[in-house]
């Protein structure tokens, strides 16, 4: 997998990529004769019955996370607009939201106290970085504060998100070893590349997304950077749907909408980059 809350996970986890093929086994209590003769002569219980996670509690759970992002961003981003809070909140947001994903990408169990502290962050995160985006100065051509670029970036991401469901759940595309190696390759060089930038830019003179991402070059890196989300997107939907078909339990929805979320921030934020580009900022 190339997202890590999805790969490091013993439900979501590939089992292609565990030695020898071996799938995850989720402990089952011994049940006796009598309570085993009980159960077959029970009616069918459907998935939400037995505790199994469904498609209907990662939808929940993942749009229940979103609206929190959304309201925090927005408080956050009228809180720093009107001096309420400090301009440099946002740079608290991500620091906590970065600590916070670790924690949660690595964790065996899903947390949802921790998975919605990470959640409220990078709302703090996005409301701040958005309102910094937005008043970049103008150069050149560009129409500046014309350019709703928020609604633009926040249009992007969920027409992004439509796309990438659509291909995976028409079959148009599908998650084969060949394509996760591909993804995983692509996704380093996307990382070392981001490095360097953030390198370079102490040393070279350039404007607020680095020397490497700047102009036409950086609008390059950006459609290359949101066709790996939406690869992404794909590869965690995949994960879900197997997750679902293995019958795990209902709590690893929050993992699932965790790894949703995490997907969606990085999109957004690519989305961000490429209309604050493309409407002058710099």
């Amino acid at each position: 997998m190339a997202n890590p809350v999805f790969d490091n996970d013993p439900v979501f986890g590939d089992p292609r990529r565990r030695p020898n093929g071996r799938r995850a086994v989720v402990a089952q209590p011994s049940v006796d004769p009598v309570t085993l003769e009980q159960m077959y002569s029970a009616p069918s219980a459907t998935a939400r019955e037995t505790g199994r996670l469904t498609y209907d509690d990662v939808i929940v759970r993942t749009a229940g996370l979103l609206t929190l992002l959304a309201a925090v961003a927005a408080g956050t981003w009228y809180g720093t607009e009107h001096g309420i809070l400090p301009a440099s909140t946002w740079l608290i947001g991500m620091v906590v939201g970065l600590v916070l994903g670790m924690v949660n990408a690595f964790k065996r169990q899903p947390s949802p106290v921790l998975i919605t502290l990470y959640t409220a962050a990078e709302g703090v995160f996005l409301g701040g970085i958005s309102l910094v985006f937005t008043a970049l100065p103008v150069t050149g051509t560009g129409t500046g504060n014309a350019q709703p670029i928020v609604l633009q970036a926040v249009l992007g991401t969920f027409a992004t998100f439509g796309a990438a469901l659509w291909l995976f759940s028409s079959g148009r595309v599908r998650v084969t070893a060949k394509f996760v190696r591909w993804l995983i390759v692509a996704m380093v060089g996307y990382l070392v590349f981001q490095l360097a930038n953030v390198v370079l830019s102490f040393f070279v003179a350039g404007d607020a997304f680095g020397p490497l991402r700047s102009g036409g070059w950086g609008l390059l890196i950006g459609v290359f950077a949101v066709g790996l989300a939406a690869a992404n997107l794909i590869v965690d939907f995949d994960a879900i749907k197997r997750g679902v078909v293995a019958g795990a339990p209902r709590r690893y929805a929050w993992t699932a909408a965790f790894g949703l979320v995490v997907t969606l921030v990085w999109l957004y934020l690519e989305m961000l980059r490429i209309f604050a580009i493309l409407s002058g900022r710099r």
